[in-house]
């Protein structure tokens, strides 16, 4: 077996020390012979013993002692083992599809906003305030409108005291009809422009027309806003959808009612997944993004399902595709043959050929050499060696 130079330098100096003290114990054997037994006893007190076989045998037994001491080997320190990051074979390759993030969104939002303009004195609400049908918002000053509503009543009661001296005027026959018939429609005329003034009033507060959460705050306490801006957005209570941005490039593969899979991200670390179907598709892309909007209405959405959530859309593809879907990284590269690390009950990796049939942007779909249920390394995979044991980590980052 060879040993490096070093330790070959060791061993001759082991060597020549240990053959120093057998020839300067030798000596002292000699001298301690010749001696009278009192010098020995001073001299050499390990000597003490005056039958030369005895001498003899304490000499074979520290020379012993030493040799083997000198001579056992240090046990080398026990290999650790490395963490690796694993994955469990199981996913069908024809079952994965294009994933989209989106937002929770209502199924009906309105923006809500004065039908009179003015400056805006009071908001009673909150961005996720729960509100019901008929609770008020906000408020505009309603100075002016107070102003029209007193000028338009004023007039009214004018041409309806008219119009009454006219009735009378009529029936003694002092006045025409046609002079009363002038009367009567300023009499409508003033009552309409009154009804008109009330409603301006009315229109500056401003109402829930339904039930639902106030999703975003558009305007502020002290704005001056206009008939129609919008000043609250209010998602209505009852279905939730999923708004996603389609690309063009993946626009021809989707059809209104395509079954799609829904992942709550928020939801843990597993994620709630939902069941919902492609409900609208915009025909005409966003003029920023060049994307296409699109709705995916769920099912069965619950109390964890609340606005604004991060979702991930994935829609079902119908092809058939054959194989077992791993990562790109757990594919380990060896001239013309694909190859992915195994790891066993004892948590030791074997190298086992496998057939790739395709790489997608999602991972590497293989057709013979795992079966589903199998644990395979998944990162790392130039750094294992066969027989290999390892500390497996599993898929969410969790040590096993």
């Amino acid at each position: 077996m060879y040993e490096p130079p070093i330790l070959q330098r060791i061993g001759y100096s082991i060597k020549y020390c240990f053959m120093r003290c057998t020839e300067q114990i030798q000596h002292c054997v000699a001298v301690c012979v010749d001696m009278p037994r009192s010098e020995n006893y001073i001299a050499f007190p390990i000597l003490q013993c005056p039958i030369p076989a005895m001498k003899q045998a304490i000499l074979f037994f520290i020379l012993t002692v030493t040799l083997a001491a000198c001579d056992k080997e240090t046990a080398p320190p026990a290999k650790a083992e490395h963490p690796v990051l694993t994955h469990i074979v199981g996913t069908l390759a024809g079952d994965t599809g294009n994933v989209y993030s989106g937002e929770i969104r209502a199924r009906h939002e309105a923006a809500l906003s004065f039908r009179t303009g003015g400056k805006i004195i009071e908001r009673l609400v909150d961005a996720g305030a729960a509100v019901k049908a008929g609770q008020v918002l906000a408020r505009l000053d309603p100075a002016d409108a107070g102003l029209q509503v007193s000028a338009a009543e004023a007039q009214y009661r004018l041409v309806e005291a008219e119009v009454k001296r006219y009735r009378e005027l009529r029936g003694k026959g002092f006045a025409s009809q046609s002079a009363l018939d002038e009367k009567e429609a300023a009499f409508k005329a003033a009552a309409a422009q009154a009804g008109l003034a009330r409603n301006q009033a009315a229109y500056t507060t401003l109402r829930a027309d339904r039930a639902g959460v106030v999703a975003a705050i558009l305007a502020e306490a002290g704005q001056v806003v206009g008939a129609g801006q919008p000043v609250l957005r209010v998602a209505q209570d009852g279905e939730r959808e999923v708004a996603v941005a389609i690309p063009e490039q993946q626009l021809a593969d989707l059809k209104i009612g395509a079954a799609a899979e829904v992942e709550l991200l928020a939801d843990g670390d597993a994620g709630a997944h939902l069941a919902g179907r492609l409900r609208e598709l915009a025909p005409v892309a966003d003029t920023a993004s060049r994307t296409y909007p699109a709705r995916i209405a769920l099912s069965g959405a619950d109390a964890r399902v609340a606005l604004g959530m991060t979702a991930q859309v994935r829609f079902k593809k119908n092809s058939e595709g054959s194989g077992l879907l791993v990562p790109l990284a757990a594919i380990f590269q060896q001239g013309d043959q694909a190859a992915v690390w195994v790891v066993a009950a004892d948590h030791t990796v074997s190298l086992r050929p496998v057939q790739v049939t395709a790489y997608r942007d999602d991972g590497a779909v293989i057709a013979g050499g795992v079966v589903a249920g199998e644990r395979i390394v998944s990162a790392g995979v130039h750094k294992l060696g066969a027989g290999e044991k390892i500390r497996v980590i599993g898929d969410s980052g969790k040590a096993r």
